[in-house]
Order: C-alpha cells, then sequence, then structure tokens
C-alpha cells in the first residue's frame, strides 16, 4: 500500500458506510507516537459519532501493520510522567476501540509487533495477510509486554500468550490463527479485498443491533455466568423492544429484505 509520506499521520477514507483509518507513518513502520495515537483517538470518536459509519477498518501504510511503541520518542523523555502518559494514553486508545459502537476490523499485513500485536488483539475481529507476522518481543530489550499482555491474554489462550510474552517469538499468521490472535487469514494477494467483503456484510446490518451487541459481548465476558446471562436477559429484552427487531423478524416472515432505521 503506497501511501504520499507527506501526508498526514492519519488518514480517514469512508465508502459504503465503511470508514478506512490508514495509520500513515509508513518509514517507522507505523510506531504509535503520541501525536499518532491522538490522531487516533479523535478519529474514533468523530466515527463514534457518525451515522453513516457502520464499520471501522484499522490499517497500516507502507510495509508493516505496526511495530508498537516508537521507541526513540520513548527514549527522548525517561521522566516517570512522560512513562505515565504514554502508557495512559496507549490504554485509552485500546479502550476506545472496544468502547466505539462500530464494529472495528484490523487488517494486518507486515509486522505487528507490542503495541502493534496489541493493537490487532484489541480489534473486534483482524484479518491478517498470509506472510503476516506477530510477536510481543519487550522481553528481548528488558521490557515486558505488560500493556500488550492485556489484549493478548484475552484474545488468546494462558499458555500461548505465555510463550509469546515470556519468549518474544515472532509466530507466522497461521500460528495466530491457531492461538485466536486472528479470525480470518485472508488468501495470498487478497488481504484487502476480503477484509471489505467482511465489512460491506456486516455493514448491512442493523446499526442499533451491532452497537448494542458489541457493548454488551465484551461487559458479559467479564461476569461470572450467572450474571452474565441475568444481564444478557436485560440486553435481549431491550433489543426486542427496538423498532430494528420488530422490522428484522417481519421481513424474514414476510420473505422481504429488511429496511434498518437504527432505533
Amino acid at each position: 500500500m503506497k501511501v504520499d509520506t507527506e501526508s498526514p499521520i492519519l488518514l480517514r477514507e469512508d465508502t459504503d458506510g465503511v470508514a478506512v483509518l490508514t495509520m500513515n507513518r509508513p518509514g517507522a513502520r507505523n510506531a504509535l507516537s503520541r501525536g499518532l495515537m491522538g490522531e487516533m483517538l479523535t478519529a474514533l470518536d468523530a466515527i463514534n459519532a457518525d451515522d453513516s459509519v457502520r464499520v471501522i477498518v484499522l490499517r497500516g501504510a507502507g510495509p508493516g501493520f505496526c511495530a508498537g511503541h516508537d521507541l526513540k520518542e520513548v527514549r527522548s523523555d525517561p521522566s516517570r510522567a512522560a512513562y505515565e502518559a504514554l502508557f495512559a494514553e496507549c490504554s485509552a486508545l485500546m479502550m476506545r476501540i472496544q468502547t466505539v459502537r462500530q464494529p472495528v476490523i484490523a487488517q494486518v499485513h507486515g509486522i505487528a509487533t507490542a503495541a502493534g500485536c496489541q493493537l490487532a488483539a484489541t480489534c473486534d475481529l483482524a484479518v491478517a495477510d498470509p506472510g503476516a507476522r506477530f510477536a510481543t518481543p519487550g522481553v528481548n530489550i528488558g521490557l515486558f509486554c505488560s500493556t500488550p499482555m492485556v489484549a493478548v491474554s484475552r484474545a488468546v489462550g494462558r499458555k500461548a500468550a505465555m510463550r509469546m510474552l515470556l519468549t518474544g517469538d515472532m509466530i507466522s499468521a497461521e500460528q495466530a490463527l491457531s492461538y485466536g490472535l486472528l479470525s480470518h487469514v485472508a488468501a495470498e494477494g487478497a488481504l484487502e479485498q476480503d477484509v471489505m467483503a467482511i465489512a460491506r456484510q456486516i455493514a448491512s446490518k442493523s446499526p442499533l443491533t451491532l452497537a448494542i451487541g458489541k457493548e454488551a459481548f465484551y461487559r458479559q465476558s467479564e461476569m461470572p455466568t450467572a450474571e452474565a446471562y441475568a444481564y444478557a436477559s436485560e440486553v435481549m429484552t431491550r433489543n426486542m423492544l427496538a423498532r430494528d427487531a420488530e422490522e428484522g423478524i417481519d421481513a424474514f416472515i414476510e420473505k422481504r429484505d429488511p429496511v434498518w432505521e437504527g432505533r
């Protein structure tokens, strides 16, 4: 993906209800500088308020998806206050990806390492090129990937997560898929087409239903089973009373396409 390096560090392009956000620091492998994370937070807030957007695709320009934090920037101010601010902003970004009402799909090519692996793990779906590679390699430079660990350990099993975190080794797209870090590995040369096909399929659904379901998924996943069922039952009841649910059920019975209103 060739992008003008003189362009802004984050690009947005909307088409057919899909907002594509492109991290545009190709020379730095789209490292998450404070500036880039700030731009991403601003963009996600704007999209969250945009009723025309049903799905978000997050991708990287140049040879890789995201190489994690910008270590040169990190070392430019080795104070506790700077480190605390950096990791607080990164955590806010990851949380915003999960709280924004639209589903977010990571489109991964090249490498996704450290906070870049965290970014892929945080997105609701992650689709990768067959040649993509993933790692949490902080242990190799004396810095355990503690914040990436939060997202990775919630996406994959404990043993797989610990292997990644303790060794720092790169894993292939197929390994990442088997671990649960990815939802899909695209065919060779078909990454963008596969991602957009999934995005358009999701975008055809009721935006209200997508928002209700995404919020409920993350909330119930942290609850004990009985509490999760009680909460999910309340969500189902609220969803059933929505106009889009009534329309969807009626359309199914009447064998016609539903017309969503987002309410």
